[in-house]
């Protein structure tokens, strides 16, 4: 096979995996977008939305270790993202029929469950396609197409609370696009049984284990994931304060997709030439989103969502090609669910606390932000100043 059709079929994979997740986050970002204001209405305080939010962080990273160690064992890639997709898509529309809090907290959880099902394997199969088109670009690429969705959703949400039609009715729309994710992820599986084919087989780290600079990562990522407050936290206070309508909540949502997803493109492309450096210069950036975006004004919450995006896109794109970058093929599943878990460990331990702080003390809950975040630093500098790069 020629290099350029290599490159061609490796392209065509990634577009049709970021198509399904274009999908997908239209359906889980749409739902997610307002949860917080749906959680207020149904009774809900500000530390059972932080400890929600943080606990369905927790299932959502956290069960990845298994979800990845078991499709390295079992090569099952496909059926393992059918599954997640399908419980973590299904779950959302559910939310129309949750008639207290407790319900549509089990369900938010259902669909994080879902993710951390279907996202190792699913990594892991874009991993072997993005060798050839450049790890940072090829998860930005995916990224962007990603947040594309991430931003429809919610987006759309905001028109059914303008029309008045009510959460249930937001949440049973969402049903349209996690059939049409379902739909074109079993395109992608009949067109690419096996995306292993798309990397080139190369000489790689040992096989018997992970670097420690590995591991290190996996600590710097999780001081980072720590100061991060989960949307639902920060859409309770803009409701909770006023600062904006309940129906602008969800723009503003989308709007902070849309910073991450251009933000995951040139920050993936940035990777390529930069290495860490980039993910460095991410996290600086973005590490004082929450004295805007828990403020007082409209100008504050719109410069704290735009600081939060740029950090989700480097999250989302930098991190993930970092991670391939470091692990074997053979055990690339196993690394995404072991950075995935001690990330999500760290998000649910920061988002509790934040919530606790956020009921104590405003001022507290910015401090530990953006300390939590601009601790990681040192040691992305660590790992940047040994030559761990792309």
């Amino acid at each position: 096979m020629s290099k350029s059709l290599e490159n061609r079929s490796a392209m065509t994979f990634v577009v049709l995996v970021g198509v399904v997740s274009l999908f997908a986050d239209m359906t889980y970002e749409g739902g997610r977008s307002v949860i917080g204001p749906y959680l207020a209405t149904l009774g809900a305080s500000g530390m059972a939305v932080g400890f929600a939010a943080g606990f369905g962080e927790l299932v959502g990273y956290g069960l990845r270790l298994f979800s990845g160690a078991l499709a390295d064992r079992t090569k099952r890639y496909w059926l393992l993202t059918f599954l997640g997709y399908g419980i973590n898509l299904l779950a959302v529309p559910l939310l129309a029929l949750a008639g207290h809090w407790n319900a549509a907290v089990g369900l938010s959880i259902a669909e994080r469950l879902g993710k951390a099902i279907r996202t190792p394997p699913r990594d892991a199969m874009l991993s072997h396609a993005t060798q050839s088109l450049g790890r940072g670009w090829g998860f930005g690429l995916h990224e962007a197409m990603d947040q594309t969705g991430a931003t429809l959703g919610p987006l759309l949400m905001a028109l059914v609370l303008y029309l008045k039609e009510g959460y249930r009715t937001g949440f049973a729309l969402l049903l349209i696009p996690a059939l049409l994710a379902l739909g074109t992820l079993y395109t992608a599986w009949r067109f690419y049984p096996h995306p292993e084919n798309l990397e080139i087989k190369t000489p790689e780290m040992s096989a018997e284990g992970f670097s420690s600079h590995f591991w290190l990562f996996i600590v710097a990522a999780g001081l980072i994931a720590a100061g991060y407050a989960d949307f639902s936290l920060i859409a309770y206070h803009l409701q909770k304060m006023r600062v904006v309508s309940s129906m602008t909540i969800p723009v503003l949502y989308a709007g902070a997709m849309g910073v991450e997803a251009i933000s995951a493109l040139g920050l993936g492309w940035l990777y390529d030439r930069r290495g860490l450096s980039t993910l460095i210069l991410a996290t600086v950036l973005s590490a004082f989103f929450a004295p805007l975006a828990f403020g007082s004004s409209v100008a504050m919450a719109l410069g704290g969502m735009v600081l939060w995006g740029v950090g989700m896109g480097a999250s989302e794109s930098v991190m993930k090609a970092t991670v391939a970058r470091m692990a074997p093929a053979d055990k690339r599943a196993t690394a995404y669910g072991l950075f995935n878990m001690g990330y999500g460990v760290f998000w649910f331990a920061g988002s509790v606390l934040l919530g606790w702080l956020y009921d104590r003390s405003l001022p507290g809950l910015m401090l530990f932000s953006v300390l939590a975040q601009l601790a990681a630093v040192p040691l992305l500098l660590s790992i940047h100043s040994k030559q761990v790069r792309p």
